[in-house]
């Protein structure tokens, strides 16, 4: 019998033209040859309009302990985005989120981290509220701070290094991010 334990995540593997062509376990599109597949971010702000940063796990396969953006994942087969949305940000961060619109419905990247791991992906960015503070899951965030934007947008121009690079392209694209 499997438990959520034990449960292989699937993600969707996509064509070039971002057209569905089937799925894939999570384990196997995250190394030197990724799949094109589909994901998302979400920026949560909370009611002083700050924007929560997080900085990722150490065990993360991908970018581990860099600073990114609130929470990003991958929607199951068959999952609205939303939905998907939601149940990371519960999972991540323990947070109950609310006014969950996609700001960048077709962003896509591909990038390489310093171990070899490839991001392959289209991933609409979302964005969110909260009036909660952050429960992180230690296995995904190791910590985390609200940030003002128009001040994390300066940050990120001056120190790029310093952040996971589907936030870098996302900061320069988000109209919540310019003065």
């Amino acid at each position: 019998m499997q438990t959520a334990d034990t449960l292989v995540e699937h993600v969707i593997l996509l064509d070039q033209d971002g057209r569905e062509i089937g799925t894939a376990p999570k384990e196997s599109v995250h190394g030197a040859d990724t799949s094109f597949h589909l994901a998302f971010s979400c920026y949560v702000f909370n009611d002083l309009g700050e924007v929560l940063m997080t900085r990722r796990a150490l065990g993360k396969k991908a970018w581990p302990g860099v600073w990114t953006n609130s929470f990003c994942g991958h929607p199951l087969p068959a999952e609205p985005l939303t939905a998907a949305v939601t149940r990371r940000a519960r999972f991540e961060l323990g947070l109950d989120i609310s006014a969950i619109s996609v700001a960048l419905p077709l962003f896509r990247y591909r990038a390489t981290d310093s171990f070899g791991t490839v991001e392959n992906e289209l991933c609409p960015v979302y964005v969110a509220t909260t009036s909660a503070e952050p429960e992180p899951n230690p296995r995904e965030v190791m910590e985390y701070r609200w940030a003002d934007p128009t001040t994390l947008r300066g940050a990120v121009r001056d120190a790029p290094w310093a952040f996971s690079p589907w936030l870098v392209l996302q900061v320069q694209e988000l109209d919540r991010f310019r003065a």
